[in-house]
């Protein structure tokens, strides 16, 4: 394991994906995008869970992080990965403008959003509910 996760004991993360977004994972998409949050603690090798939010809630599956993207036009993610992104074209651009309508009086500050290539994708056989809730931005994984 990485140093990094010896000193701070993250070993992965977990993000909520709606429920109608998540077999794409397990049915060929590897590319998971969303604004950057809980990231920088994050490194190849750690642990990606998938919690399922909104119907049938729970960890649902893992895979293993490959690399991690920042970049401020989210768009430009399908230049590098093309139809591997688990939302469409359109999918993406609506959920570009839900994010703006929330960021009322920050514009003058650009807003990182993050791609996280993903590997080993693995369903699990039933969801497994998670301890603590687990907040639209995401949280770490320790231990």
């Amino acid at each position: 394991m990485d140093e990094g996760a010896e000193i701070t004991g993250v070993t992965g993360v977990t993000y909520p994906i709606p429920k109608k977004y998540m077999n794409r994972f397990f049915e060929g998409k590897d590319v998971f995008v969303k604004p950057a949050t809980v990231w920088k603690q994050l490194r190849r090798g750690m642990k990606f869970v998938f919690y399922q939010s909104q119907e049938d809630t729970g960890f649902v599956g893992e895979a293993k992080i490959k690399r991690i993207i920042l970049q401020e036009d989210p768009m430009k993610f399908f230049e590098i990965y093309g139809d591997r992104i688990f939302l469409t074209k359109d999918e993406l651009k609506g959920y570009i403008k839900s994010q703006e309508r929330w960021r009322s009086g920050q514009k003058d500050r650009k807003k990182l959003w993050m791609a996280i290539e993903l590997e080993d994708i693995q369903k699990y056989d039933k969801p497994i509910q998670p301890e603590r809730f687990v907040p639209a931005g995401g949280q770490y994984i320790r231990g």
